[in-house]
């Protein structure tokens, strides 16, 4: 979950379930664990070992597990609500309508499939019209304004992390279309056969607008040998995540002159606004490299280049040859066996552009308002366990705890939904021209962003629209934000003992709140400015402390021979090891956390810990995990139901955990950070 998320209540018990009786409803089913297995050998196995083998993961799919189920329950839910809008006789301009009018469109199938590729016509021609160097740089910038795409470089104004409450323009790396840029400069076999398929989907997408073979395939290669030089610029994905070293300040003419063939007053001209005093750039040694590249490269292959952004970005709302072509090449990475419904990929988009006019409808129709102030007081419960453990660490000093829980209480909760909604004003949309609607919506987002400079920071707005199933923690801001959408069983159900919340999500807050204190959420301070707040000798203890963690993770390995990385997980590690004891320690304030009585042969701390090992049961298809881990922050799902328990002395007691057994670690090597 990403970081992109008191009343001194000792004793909080949620629902009124008796704790003797047994629940209706089996919140740990004994068939979905191996209960052959031992818990101190593989608590993936013995939690969730049944549930894996009878749940395969459908050929649409490429993994399956919690997250997986309630996003299918989720799109159905938002088909259900999509299909009632198409018969609404909702009045022009209405949420209904206009929510009605964008599925309509994507659904259009037989108007899609007639237009083929007329849609991006007009932008073919703009391109194939560049002439000149100086041209390249206007065309990249009206492709951005006009939603037809972001080719050689990021953008998008926000936050300054020194300055929070002033929002600013923001430069990043870019350019490329693999998931890491270490796919472009690697030679393993695996990198080898993604290389040739993405060769193969470049030439097939320019076949498919009329270019010869041989050009299309002389295309595919000089795309792949731009895209990687581009690569060679960018810093790695572990460097990204220092702070501090993607936070340059740059007054704009010093950057002006550092990369002229940019031209960014002229460049800020065409985005639709006047040049800044000062940019934040990322990585200011690639733009210098691009800009290298921009005058050294030929007209042509830049035409090609910006050819292909168009073709890629457009590919999925063309006619279904070019979405073919878009899922065989995402086939090689993911491994997916079929492609997913359009029903559902379009219900997704719809969730995805218009999120906030379509969250009106979910909320309305699926969020009980009871399960946002049950929420509220699991937040507040969780705040005061922190709030303690900090108070106890023996590693930190009086100055830098005080430092941290002033943090802490400055923490802003978000839960289910907006307290004021986007309304998307001016946005264009009809029932009958699907591109131009995706068109209109990057037009507008793009607008309605780059209208943010100069202006205050709007502290209502959310990252996440409320049908997700996700969170996260937003370190500028200082907020944990919490969708409605993962507020279901197994993370949440207000019928459930609190073994069942405070494992599920109770551990999802728990690590939110922890992101704040994590390997980088720990840089920013209490009002989110990127600041040192502790002392220098509980930074390195901090330091010492997260790099046991590192090594922990960088032993578990997937499909034989890959490793986690532990620097790149680092931050959800301690997330996950936060959360777990905060959740733990709220969890025994309650009522049934102070109880030795057992519900369906299970104890309350082994309830706790089930709860939490079966919001990440799972599978992952060979394809995905093997992508996942070069790209993803998250350590493998079977490794997060044992990265944190390992290291707590109440599962090893919880489960009778042993020395002998393979989960085993001594006490004085449990990891202890927060």
């Amino acid at each position: 979950m990403r970081k992109n998320h008191v009343l001194p209540i000792l004793v909080f018990l949620l629902g009124s379930f008796a704790l003797e009786a047994q629940t209706p409803f089996k919140y740990i089913d004994r068939s979905n664990m191996d209960l052959q297995a031992k818990p101190g050998d593989d608590f993936a196995q013995y939690s969730n070992g049944n549930w894996v083998k009878k749940n395969p993961i459908p050929a649409k799919e490429t993994r399956w597990g919690t997250f997986n189920q309630l996003r299918d329950f989720n799109s159905n839910a938002v088909k259900t609500i999509l299909e009632e809008t198409q018969t609404s006789k909702a009045a022009a301009g209405s949420v209904e309508r206009r929510v009605a009018d964008f599925y309509a469109a994507a659904m259009d199938s037989l108007t899609i499939e007639k237009l083929g590729f007329t849609p991006i016509q007009a932008d073919l021609n703009q391109i194939n019209s560049i002439q000149f160097k100086s041209q390249v740089v206007t065309e990249i910038a009206r492709m951005r304004r006009s939603g037809a795409g972001s080719p050689l470089f990021g953008f998008y104004v926000g936050q300054d992390r020194k300055q929070v409450n002033k929002q600013v323009p923001q430069l990043g790396q870019g350019g490329t279309s693999l998931p890491d840029r270490d796919l472009y400069l690697k030679s393993d076999a695996r990198s080898l056969k993604i290389q040739e398929a993405f060769k193969t989907y470049i030439a097939t997408l320019f076949q498919l607008i009329g270019t010869s073979p041989d050009q299309a395939k002389a295309n595919a290669e000089t795309i792949f040998q731009l895209e990687k030089k581009l690569a060679e610029a960018q810093m790695s994905r572990l460097e990204m995540r220092d702070p501090y070293k993607t936070y340059n300040k740059l007054v704009f003419l010093d950057f002006n002159q550092k990369t002229p063939a940019f031209n960014w007053a002229l460049t800020f001209q065409d985005f639709g606004t006047t040049a800044p005093d000062s940019v934040l750039v990322s990585a200011p040694k690639f733009f210098e490299s691009v800009n290298k590249m921009l005058i050294e490269t030929p007209v042509e292959t830049w035409k090609t280049y910006l050819t292909w952004n168009l073709l890629k970005g457009s590919s999925n709302y063309l006619s279904s040859p070019f979405v073919k072509a878009n899922f065989t090449f995402n086939q090689v990475i993911s491994g997916q066996k079929v492609q997913t419904p359009r029903w559902q990929r379009m219900s997704s988009l719809t969730d995805g552009v218009i999120g906030e006019l379509l969250g009106q409808l979910y909320v309305a129709k699926y969020f009980k308002p009871e399960a946002k102030v049950r929420m509220e007081e699991l937040v507040k419960n969780l705040r005061k366990a922190f709030e303690i453990r900090i108070k106890q660490l023996d590693w930190m000093s009086e100055e830098t705890k005080q430092k941290a829980l002033a943090k802490l209480y400055a923490f802003t909760p978000k839960i289910g939904y907006p307290d004021t909604w986007k309304n998307y004003a001016g946005l264009e949309i009809s029932p009958k021209a699907f591109y131009q609607n995706m068109r209109n919506a990057g037009a507008w987002g793009f607008q309605e962003n780059i209208a943010q400079i100069g202006k205050p920071v709007d502290r209502t707005k959310w990252g996440m629209s409320p049908p997700t199933v996700n969170a996260y923690y937003s370190p500028v801001m200082n907020e944990i934000v919490f969708p409605a959408g993962i507020l279901q069983f197994p993370f949440f159900d207000a019928k459930a003992d609190d073994a069942i919340n405070y494992g599920g999500i109770g551990a999802v807050i728990g690590h939110e709140m922890s992101h704040g204190f994590d390997d980088s959420g720990s840089q920013y301070d209490k009002d989110g400015t990127l600041r040192n707040w502790w002392t220098k000798d509980d930074l390195a203890k901090f330091k010492a402390r997260t790099e046991l963690l590192v090594k922990q993770f960088d032993a578990y390995t997937i499909l034989d021979t890959l490793h986690v990385n532990g620097k790149l997980t680092l931050g959800e590690n301690i997330g996950d090891l936060g959360g777990l004891n905060i959740a733990y320690d709220a969890f025994k304030m309650t009522k049934q956390g102070k109880s030795k009585s057992k519900i369906d042969g299970f104890t309350s701390d082994q309830r706790f810990f089930l709860s939490y090992g079966q919001v990440w049961r799972g599978s992952s298809l060979p394809e995905t995990a093997a992508n996942l881990i070069q790209t993803d922050p998250h350590s493998p799902a079977q490794y997060r139901i044992i990265g944190a328990p390992v290291n707590m002395d109440a599962w090893y007691k919880a489960f009778d955990v042993k020395p002998g057994d393979k989960l085993y670690k001594k006490p004085e090597e449990r990891i202890k950070i927060w």
